[in-house]
Order: C-alpha cells, then sequence, then structure tokens
C-alpha cells in the first residue's frame, strides 16, 4: 500500500509543462526539432536477412524498420511500391545526421520516416535486422 501512495505524491509534485495545459489535438507551443534527437541508434539491430513469418497483430498500421545504409537504401528503392501501396510508416532505427535523413526522404516519395530508437519494438518482436517490413499478419523482407 505504500507503493501507490508514494507514485501519487510523486506525480502531484512533478512540475506541469506546457504540453500538459493544451488541448488534445493542437501542436505544442515549444518547437519540435528532429535534429536535437539525432544520431538515433539501435543497438540490437543490424543490417541482414530477415526470415518471413507470420504474426498476429490486427489493427497495426504497415510499419517498417530502416537505417541508412546500403541495405537499407536498396530495399528501400526495391520495395517502395508496395511500402506506398500500404501507406507504410518508417521508423528509421540507425541514422547519424539530418543530411542522412533527408536523403533516405527523399529516396520514399509520400512515406513518413521518424527517426526513431527501434531496441524496444525489436525486442517485443524479436527481431535482430532489418531492413524489415511488418504487418498485422507478417515480418518480411
Amino acid at each position: 500500500m505504500k507503493r501507490p501512495c508514494r507514485l501519487l505524491i510523486f506525480l502531484l509534485g512533478l512540475p506541469l509543462t506546457p504540453f500538459a495545459l493544451e488541448e488534445p489535438n493542437t501542436p505544442p507551443s515549444m518547437p519540435y526539432n528532429e535534429a536535437d534527437f539525432l544520431p538515433i541508434r539501435s543497438p540490437s539491430l543490424r543490417p541482414g536477412p530477415v526470415e518471413p513469418r507470420a504474426i498476429n497483430l490486427p489493427g497495426i498500421t504497415a510499419l517498417f524498420l530502416i537505417g541508412d545504409d546500403p541495405r537499407s537504401h536498396a530495399w528501400l528503392q526495391q520495395r517502395l511500391p508496395d511500402l506506398q501501396r500500404l501507406g507504410a510508416v518508417g521508423l528509421v532505427v540507425n541514422v547519424e545526421s539530418m543530411a542522412a535523413l533527408q536523403a533516405l526522404r527523399n529516396r520514399a516519395p509520400g512515406l513518413s520516416l521518424n527517426p526513431v530508437p527501434g531496441d524496444d519494438l525489436a525486442a517485443r518482436l524479436a527481431l535482430t535486422r532489418y531492413p524489415v517490413l511488418i504487418t498485422a499478419t507478417a515480418i518480411e523482407q
């Protein structure tokens, strides 16, 4: 019983941020600078072959994991029509700079590419390699 009380006291003692006071679905008043989050590194993931397998994740949007490496660049070019058709969201799990991220975005017109550490997702889906496409029913390269 002591833990919930401590947690409540801790939460009540936190300062309010501007984000907490804004209406839902309004952009934050503080500027978001993607470059501040770079480089993105996901030590548990590296380029390589991925064995296709069935999964059951009903309702998820198709997403893909890539990095800034020759294999990911080639895969993105090869799979671009499929990714566009699916409306897949890209997670760039290893990228050093804004210039490298922009180069990937230039190769993927119409797709969203977001720099995100991928270790947590990789652990949940038992992934160690990318590039990879994840849909509601399969993981494939």
